[in-house]
């Protein structure tokens, strides 16, 4: 059950049970987008579809093309109980039911195993895969749907639950979905493309941050759990022609913001970043997000962007419009407080960058 700390009381909100959005839109962008780009008027609802309409030349659409691993894999112990693990790293997995579960077990998956090595806090273990994470994942794995749509993965998620950009091409691997991404069809780039909008790429696996609930340790200590990233040199050279040209750097999903925000300059690295309200932003113009869960540090990333009064006020706009909520749900074009443009948002020049 989740500890409710005081901290995380102004991210809190009632959201009514038929708003969470068990199952993708019928078309990918056939979502709804809440537009506050502009902070001289209220909320404005939109269509995914309105989203090139938003941006305009010599702006950069960051995405990232991370790739979701068949991470839910069905194992059985040798007394033949059914035990769910869930990959989140290459040596770390979450494993339920976890009562009884002993150190040096060896769980059957596929024509493989799961050794568990250890247990970690929080319901974690370091596991062993034998043969391959890969073999494992084809044979016994699922997609990993979070746990609150309340439904097994259905064959319409191995492609619904993925970017149409997912390449792999870093070799990470997510336990998750950037969400926001979901909307976004290869016809839908191409006109973003069209309207002379650059896209570049980042990856970060998206792991435990988006399962467990924030703990008090967290909001002491300012750290979330550590996720891969990578930087490609030619996206950091992207972004320094955009902020040259004047244009602005839209990042497609709070984990594309977390990678620009923390990584130094180019490269692979991991990140431990919790933004949160206090965070001055030095990279991200603009921030395309879906609506999270509350009391998440997801939210309160988008709070630390946008401002929390006025992040939670279009929240509850959201709620009273009927928007669907959470990875399948709609989305929300978002600015920070206090900017505005002919655009919609106006990003680059008019904002106080600090360092990491």
């Amino acid at each position: 059950m989740q500890e409710h700390l005081p901290d995380l009381l102004p991210y809190r909100f009632d959201l009514p049970d038929a708003q969470i959005a068990r199952h993708p839109p019928a078309s990918r962008d056939g979502g709804r987008l809440l537009d506050l780009s502009d902070a001289r008027s209220g909320p404005v609802d939109r269509q995914i579809r309105d989203l090139p309409s938003l941006l305009r030349p010599g702006d950069l659409l960051i995405l990232n093309d991370v790739r979701v691993r068949r991470a839910r894999l069905a194992a059985r112990r040798a007394s033949g109980g059914a035990v769910e693990v869930l990959l989140v790293g290459a040596e770390e997995a979450l494993v339920r039911p976890g009562r009884r579960l002993k150190a040096g077990e060896r769980l059957s998956c596929g024509s493989g195993s799961v050794g568990l090595l250890e247990q970690l806090p929080e319901g974690r273990w370091r596991v062993a895969l034998h043969p391959s994470a890969e073999q494992l994942e084809r044979e016994a794995g699922a997609m990993p749907l979070p746990p609150y749509l309340g439904r097994d993965a259905e064959p319409e998620d191995e492609a619904r639950y993925q970017t149409v950009y997912a390449s792999g091409r870093s070799g990470l691997k997510a336990s998750a979905a950037p969400t926001a991404g979901l909307h976004l069809t290869e016809a839908l780039l191409a006109e973003i493309a069209g309207r002379g909008v650059e896209v570049g790429h980042v990856g970060l696996e998206v792991g435990l941050g988006t399962f467990l609930p924030l703990r008090a340790q967290q909001l002491a200590e300012g750290l979330l759990h550590e996720e891969r990233y990578e930087l490609p040199p030619a996206t950091w050279e992207q972004i320094a022609a955009c902020r040259a040209r004047g244009g602005r750097v839209v990042a497609v999903g709070t984990t594309a913001a977390r990678v620009l925000e923390g990584a130094a300059g180019p490269g692979v690295g991991a990140t431990r970043l919790f933004i949160r309200p206090g965070w001055r932003f030095r990279q991200v113009d603009a921030l395309l997000t879906n609506f999270h869960l509350p009391e998440s540090s997801l939210l309160m990333l988008c709070c630390a962007f946008g401002g929390t009064a006025r992040v939670m006020a279009a929240y509850r706009h959201a709620v009273g419009a009927g928007y669907r909520f959470f990875s399948y749900g709609d989305a929300m074009l978002l600015a920070p407080e206090g900017i505005a443009g002919s655009a919609g948002f106006n990003g680059g020049a008019g904002l106080v960058r600090g360092a990491v």
